[in-house]
């Protein structure tokens, strides 16, 4: 019995067959290229310092200071880092504590110098906290206790309103500088409250 003869595949086979191929092909090279160039990380350090544990400080039942854990994207900068952390402080709290701070309350600016923290809030702040010195004093030792937990190289803390240093709320004077005062927050197991050391 003779052999059927065999089919010859013709150009318009072959080449967009090669055509593919090429395409494909540099394709994968592309990707292997990028591959190489991506920097590879370290063993174990994957995914790890991407978050901080933070301290806020908010009012309790007993209309004490209280703290309340809370982690944030981790930062390198100081000034950036603490306008995070205001800014969860005014965001209020997460738990059953109360907020003592106004949520709306513009931060203007922070600076950082020599072991001092001065914080410009909007006039604002002032005007929307209830009216009382224990709502002032929570609220503002809020701001100091908060500062000086999370930044402990921070001594001392000055609150000013649109920028005037001489500010001051119905209350409390502003006009000097603020160091903590742990003695409004509720004891925790009958130690004495520290700032947090890193």
């Amino acid at each position: 019995m003779p052999l059927a003869p065999r089919r010859r595949i013709g150009a318009d086979v072959v080449i967009p067959f090669l055509l593919l191929a090429l395409v494909f092909g540099g394709l994968f090279w592309q990707k292997y290229q990028e591959a190489l160039q991506m920097p590879e990380k370290p063993p174990g350090k994957q995914g790890a310092a991407v978050f901080q544990k933070v301290t806020l400080f908010f009012a309790d039942e007993h209309g004490r200071l209280s703290r309340e854990a809370r982690e944030l994207e981790r930062c390198h900068d100081q000034t950036t880092c603490l306008r995070a952390i205001l800014e969860e402080l005014f965001s209020g709290p997460l738990t059953d504590l109360s907020p003592v701070l106004p949520e709306w309350t513009v931060i203007n600016n922070i600076e950082l110098a020599e072991g001092r923290a001065v914080v410009d809030l909007g006039k604002d702040f002032a005007e929307a906290l209830p009216s009382g010195s224990s709502a002032e004093m929570l609220a503002v030792y809020a701001i100091v206790n908060t500062i000086a937990v999370n930044m402990p190289e921070i001594q001392k803390v000055q609150i000013t309103l649109d920028g005037d240093y001489r500010s001051r709320l119905r209350h409390l004077d502003l006009s000097d500088p603020l160091t903590p005062d742990f003695s409004l927050e509720t004891p925790v197991s009958g130690e004495q409250l520290q700032p947090n050391h890193k």
